[in-house]
């Protein structure tokens, strides 16, 4: 498999971040999706971008704050002003009207920009989760097809963070 981004000689080289492409990683839960998402971001500050790591929940309610304080203008700016914005847990549920505004507006706001978005849904799954098809069309055009779509796949790491004996109990004084 080949992969957006390539490691060689000790020097990081991100083919993706220079083209201003986006990264979608996806696959089922557990997998490491947020990691490597992580990973890639602080590869591309080492590089001096700057970059972004939000929740997309956060950022639908943060858009959300600011149609209700009138700061909406000055939210969207802050979000489209990072070299790298990534947006993790991408299309977890169903979008309102106004959550599939604020997202079309963003990810149109930063044509020329850098996304990494996570999700356990691969892109073709998600154009039910919007409630305008012109509107899921026109903004998922412009992510998946400026965007390198990695598949991860494989068991889930979280349950090697487990204790190793549930059994055992941290000594507690007694009640009463």
């Amino acid at each position: 498999m080949r992969y957006p981004w390539n490691v060689t000689g000790g020097s990081t080289a991100l083919r993706w971040l220079h083209a201003s492409e986006s990264v979608i990683l996806f696959g089922p839960v557990g997998v490491g999706k947020t990691h490597v998402a992580q990973a890639l971001g602080h590869l591309a500050v080492r590089q001096g971008a700057n970059v972004r790591f939000a929740k997309t929940s956060r950022v639908l309610a943060e858009l959300a704050g600011g149609h209700a304080d009138r700061t909406w203008d000055k939210r969207m700016r802050e979000l489209i002003r990072p070299d790298v914005l990534i947006l993790d847990d991408f299309a977890m549920r169903q979008l309102s009207a106004a959550q599939a505004d604020g997202l079309y507006e963003l990810v149109s706001e930063r044509q020329g920009r850098s996304l990494i978005i996570t999700s356990n849904r691969a892109p073709s799954d998600w154009y039910p989760l919007f409630p305008n098809p012109v509107v899921a069309e026109s903004l998922l055009d412009r992510l998946i097809n400026t965007g390198h779509q990695v598949i991860m796949n494989g068991p889930s790491y979280r349950p090697n963070k487990r204790p190793r004996n549930p059994a055992s109990k941290i000594d507690t004084p007694p009640i009463g």
